[in-house]
């Protein structure tokens, strides 16, 4: 049951970064960017998360995730900052 909430958590966070792409593809709003980035980087997160936790069990990904995560919200915060 895991395997399937990892799963629809890594479509979820793709559909995100994927909707706000398209928005701001449309309106050119910055902050739209800054946000489909972060969800990019989330999606890497939990994509990453079902490979270490379904495919290959040993702890092979867990910096590589927490990494990906870290520089998704970098992006979003340093997105935030530069367009106050």
């Amino acid at each position: 049951m895991a395997e399937i909430v990892y799963a629809l958590c890594a479509l979820t966070s793709l559909a995100c970064a994927v909707l706000l792409w398209r928005g701001y593809s449309r309106t050119g709003t910055r902050l739209l960017f800054w946000s489909s980035l972060c969800f990019a980087g989330l999606t890497i997160n939990n994509v990453m998360l079902v490979l270490d936790r379904v495919i290959l069990p040993a702890p092979a990904f867990a910096t590589w995730r927490l990494l990906a995560a870290l520089a998704g919200i970098s992006l979003l915060l340093y997105g935030l900052i530069q367009d106050e």
